[in-house]
């Protein structure tokens, strides 16, 4: 059995483990721990648990002890120091026209060296450089070359979202990304709303992928056809987060339901959805109510403020001349329809021309009659 604890060398960095030996340590303590770059102050993140051998990793270092305050005051002094390495790199780097971006330098506790990380396209010839460098610190130098995502670890910054970036602030380790994660929740492929300050896709699309994943199994696809209080539709929206269904069903009505409704094939409601339908067919029967018999003048008087004619009684008398009315225009119609009338039909138009020639023509008619006489 071990005690191994697991301590950190920055404020969202890779978590180690390393032998705790018989020390007490607790959460947030400051320790001097030996690496393979030599000496360094970590920060301790749990407390040491004992393990069994078999679980023990390979090549675990110790914790050598406690950081004193002259520890501290060591570290606080290299961060000034590292502030005049880099702008001194940065200005070599602008003189000699180098394509690289300088992101940071980093003393060692114990001052034996200096790490400087810079950003490149390629590779770049830093021989003349780190020669320069050396001789102004008279130190070790190391260039060491990372990438986008490092960078933004190392810088930090704040988000689309306003806060602080996942990377620099409690991410310890860079998950693989992939556009099929934006598809799955429903995000719109624009680089500028996905991606974040490092050019790459936002950390924290993969989130939340799993629970997509498990919800869309339960709903359907959009374009698929489902039948629904017997009625067919097709799934035109499908929101996961409220877990409601949108459908376009046969008469092009919008319909949203709940996948348990789906499943079921029926909605809570039917007659909510699909009995609006009779009820307009019993509404149009009433509309033909006043259909029924009353006195003739009060037939009449519907009759002209519906501009349409209605038919009169079969007897002869006022009421047969009123329908008549309406219907001298369409009377050559009937005259096709019945080319060959009756005896009883042709007396009544010999009558009804002398009634009408008097009132409209009665000098005309008389003129013209005179002259076929003399001749």
């Amino acid at each position: 059995m071990a005690r191994l604890v697991s301590v950190k060398f920055c404020t969202a960095g890779r978590h180690y483990h390393f032998a705790a030996g018989d020390l007490e340590l607790a959460a947030g303590d400051s320790v001097i721990v030996e690496t393979a770059r030599g000496r360094a102050l970590a920060t301790v993140v749990t407390p040491p648990e004992e393990t069994p051998d078999e679980k023990m990793p390979e090549d675990v270092k110790a914790v050598l002890r406690k950081a004193t305050p002259d520890d501290l005051l060591q570290e606080k002094n290299h961060k000034n120091l590292e502030k005049e390495a880099f702008s001194f790199c940065r200005n070599c780097i602008e003189e000699r026209g180098m394509v690289m971006k300088l992101v940071r330098a980093e003393y060692l506790f114990d001052g034996s060296k200096i790490i400087f990380y810079f950003t490149a396209d390629g590779r770049v010839d830093f021989r003349e450089l780190v020669k320069d460098l050396a001789h102004q610190f008279h130190t070790r130098i190391e260039m060491k070359q990372i990438g986008v995502r490092d960078e933004a670890k190392l810088v930090g910054g704040i988000g689309i979202c306003g806060r602080q970036l996942c990377c620099c602030s409690f991410l310890t380790e860079f998950s693989p990304v992939s556009v099929k994660m934006a598809k799955e929740q429903g995000l719109a492929l624009n680089p500028a709303k996905i991606s974040g300050q490092c050019g790459r896709l936002l950390c924290c699309l993969s989130y939340e992928f799993d629970t997509y994943c498990h919800l869309k199994k339960q709903l359907p696809k959009g374009g698929e056809r489902v039948t629904i209080n017997g009625k067919q539709g097709v799934v035109t929206d499908v929101n996961l987060i409220s877990q409601k269904i949108t459908l376009r069903m046969e008469d092009d009505k919008r319909l949203t339901v709940s996948p348990q409704e789906l499943l079921d094939g029926r909605t809570k409601p039917p007659e909510v959805e699909f009995e609006s339908q009779p009820e307009t067919a019993e509404r149009k029967p009433r509309e033909k109510e006043p259909a029924q018999p009353g006195t003739p003048q009060d037939q009449s008087k519907r009759s002209r403020k519906r501009g349409s004619s209605r038919r009169g009684p079969q007897k002869p008398g006022q009421g047969q001349k009123q329908a008549q009315k309406p219907e001298l225009k369409p009377k050559p119609k009937q005259d096709q329809a019945q080319p060959q009338p009756d005896g009883d039909a042709a007396p009544k138009r010999k009558r009804s021309r002398p009634r009408r020639r008097p009132r409209k023509k009665p000098d005309n008619s008389s003129d013209k009659n005179n002259p076929r006489r003399d001749t």
